[in-house]
């Protein structure tokens, strides 16, 4: 049997997306939105793997709110593969209790993670990393990361650095031992880690076996471990069961915290796929097509209702009312129902700051 035949795909999709405010709220969070072409991002990811895993190796960790979403976007997915987290506990746990439903249905189950909000523009390529990344983690000695092609120093992300090359494996990729991790880095360092040729981008892209995936968390998350290793011995109904007790105890923390910064037996090949995270909205507007002033026009309705008139270089998202600007350059205008949002484009990463200060004054009917 090939390795492929015990590969399956955990698609992480509880985020909540706070700079895509306020398209993206806490019953819409950009998981669910048609940000780029005519899918949700959750249909665009779940797609794109299903043409190395299938639908019934699938499975979605998402939070107990969107489970039904889940199932209307995404029925060729069991339901039953559809694990509903009673609450946020960060990725270590998402990851681990979707390697122990897959170990629970295949004792020798490798997991690709993935998550349900990334953009890909090279599927083949990916496809390629994954199944070369898929391979060397059935051997079960080591934990993959696929890091990203750096292209352009971005703050917004974290960098890995990689020491020395192991092996060589399909036609033009090689395997290369972890050095350390950097969380989101200044402008200057970037730039100085993109130079040296030895940093990728950390976009959670892991690929391992379920059984290394448990060694790692007995050795580096015991308690996590024992709380936990015997869902890997359930049926679905019961471990769908057991998670509200788990979760009520479960500290929050993200795997690169719990297990990759700790781990020895690291390894990272690096993908060049044309990846992006659609982080704030001057991702949006980079990757939609622009008219020919350079303004990216969307709107939720049939009947586009924009007028642009002297206008360059602007994001305009549109909900039916007639959006009117003149000489407005190099801005974000996001009209809702609710609420209207308008930021120049280079601040798109500020949008944060709006969902905090309304955090502070407890408006949460805008969150």
């Amino acid at each position: 049997m090939s390795h492929l035949d015990h590969t399956y795909a955990v698609i992480l999709a509880g985020g909540g997306g706070t700079r895509l405010w306020p398209k993206s709220r806490k019953q819409t969070p950009k998981q669910f939105l048609k940000l780029v072409g005519d899918e949700t991002m959750i249909q665009i990811a779940a797609n794109r793997i299903t043409s190395l895993v299938p639908w019934d190796r699938v499975i979605v960790v998402t939070n107990a709110l969107y489970k039904d979403e889940v199932h209307q976007l995404l029925p060729e997915v069991p339901v039953q593969n559809i694990i509903a987290e009673p609450a946020k506990r960060d990725t270590a746990l998402a990851m681990l209790v979707g390697s122990l439903f897959a170990k629970s249905k295949d004792p020798d189950a490798v997991i690709i993670n993935m998550a349900s909000d990334h953009i890909v523009t090279n599927k083949a390529e990916f496809l390629r990393v994954m199944n070369a990344a898929a391979q060397v983690a059935y051997r079960k000695t080591d934990l993959v990361t696929v890091g990203i092609s750096p292209t352009r120093p971005s703050t917004g992300f974290g960098y890995i650095k990689i020491s020395h090359d192991i092996e060589k494996l399909a036609k033009g990729l090689s395997l290369f031992k972890v050095e350390s991790f950097t969380e989101k880095p200044n402008e200057a360092t970037a730039r100085g880690f993109i130079a040296t040729g030895k940093y990728f981008w950390n976009a959670n892209m892991y690929v391992w076996s379920s059984e290394a995936l448990s060694v790692a968390f007995r050795t580096h998350m015991p308690d996590l471990y024992e709380q936990t290793k015997h869902l890997e011995s359930l049926d679905s109904d019961a471990v769908h069961k057991a998670l509200p007790e788990i979760y009520e105890h479960a500290d929050a923390i993200s795997v690169d915290y719990a297990i990759s910064e700790k781990a020895d037996n690291l390894v990272l090949i690096p993908g060049d796929f044309g990846w992006d995270d659609v982080g704030d909205w001057k991702v949006v507007y980079d990757l939609e097509k622009k008219d020919l002033s350079g303004n990216v026009i969307i709107s939720d309705h049939p009947e586009n209702h924009t007028l642009a008139i002297a206008s360059h270089n602007n994001l305009i998202h549109a909900n039916g009312r007639l959006i009117a600007m003149v000489g407005i350059e190099d801005m974000v205008v996001i009209d809702t129902e609710e609420i209207l949002m308008i930021i120049p484009k280079s601040q798109s990463q500020d949008v944060k700051k709006i969902v905090e200060r309304l955090k502070e004054e407890k408006k949460d009917e805008y969150l």
